[in-house]
């Protein structure tokens, strides 16, 4: 019965006793199953607060594979679930829940990828992490936001590069290495919705505030920008900067961080240019600490990946690491 609800709906629609704490059960679980949990930025406070590692994808990617746990439960989307069982394929990964997929990487498709690539045969392929495993199978050299500039650097200047999936990303880094790119015409949702009008009234009305801006945001934004960075930059900056008012145009759920390293400091989600909540991301906002208690209590879902796509995928990424 549980494998059938699992296969329809993308998790097990087992709810917990409303009675439980599931803080407690959750460290109880772990210990017992010798799990972790790992929890993205943009992730609820709850889940947040529940992790043993908090950070961006390829982060706690890295410092999963570091442990000795033999269950990693990795409360994000499914991409980021991928490349933690590509970097410790031993281990059985679990997503709570499978629809919490990802605009950017639902974008690129493995069959348009490669076709796109056999129509341009002479480019080095430099795929961001934001991608499916599928599609860093086919790409020569994996990226993050925070090292992509210094990769596509390290690319001989005589070589032509296709950048995906991200187009607003790889436009951004094409400004800053001055390297013209063949970019793939994918881009996030949530990062594509802020509004320049309502981000200039915050600021009218807040003069000394800092806009900080995640590099998938439109041009036009990250122009009116003080700062630009990945998830984890942004977070470091907020620490360091002697503002005390940031406006933050990224996913809302880093804004939970921000406050708990900076208390004394006002953090301002940026708008969307709807009265909706789209700076949250609707895939992200899929896991819920219900769902990392039953999945780690069942051992499902789980991200099976084919050995020969885990060491294709994992190509990629050492060569990544190994550049930056």
């Amino acid at each position: 019965m549980q494998g059938q609800l699992l296969k329809e709906k993308g998790f097990l629609d087992i709810a917990p006793d409303p009675c439980l704490d599931l803080f407690a059960e959750i460290s109880k679980l772990k210990k017992e199953k010798n799990a972790i949990v790992l929890a993205h930025y943009y992730q609820d406070p709850d889940i947040q607060d529940c992790a043993d590692f908090i950070g961006d994808s390829l982060g706690l990617s890295q410092e999963a594979s570091k442990t000795g746990a033999s269950i990693i439960v990795f409360a994000g989307v499914h991409f980021m679930a991928e490349t933690a069982k590509i970097l410790s394929p031993e281990k059985k990964v679990l997503l709570p829940d499978l629809r919490a997929g990802c605009s950017l990487a639902d974008s690129c498709s493995k069959e348009k990828f490669s076709a796109f690539i056999q129509d341009h045969p002479d480019h080095v392929v430099v795929s961001y992490i934001n991608c499916s495993a599928e599609v860093k199978a086919m790409t020569d050299i994996v990226v993050t936001s925070s090292n992509a500039e210094k990769i596509v650097n390290s690319i001989p200047r005589n070589k032509k590069i296709i950048f995906a999936p991200d187009k607003h990303l790889g436009s951004w880094i094409s400004k800053r290495t001055g390297r013209e790119m063949l970019l793939w015409d994918g881009s996030c949702m949530v990062h594509e919705l802020f509004s320049k009008e309502k981000i200039l009234q915050i600021r009218d009305k807040n003069p000394d505030a800092k806009l900080i801006a995640h590099p998938e945001c439109e041009s036009s934004l990250l122009e009116l920008a003080d700062y630009i960075g990945s998830t984890t930059a942004l977070l470091k900056y907020t620490e360091e900067n002697s503002s005390t008012v940031f406006i933050v145009a990224t996913e809302s759920g880093i804004l939970h961080q921000m406050q708990k390293k900076n208390p004394s400091k006002t953090f301002i989600p940026a708008p969307p240019s709807s009265n909706c909540a789209c700076n949250d991301c609707p895939h992200m906002k899929l896991n819920t600490l219900e769902k990392v208690y039953t999945c780690l209590k069942y051992e499902q879902p789980e991200i099976l990946l084919s050995e020969e796509l885990i060491k294709k995928a994992r190509t990629s990424i050492v060569r990544m690491l190994e550049l930056s």
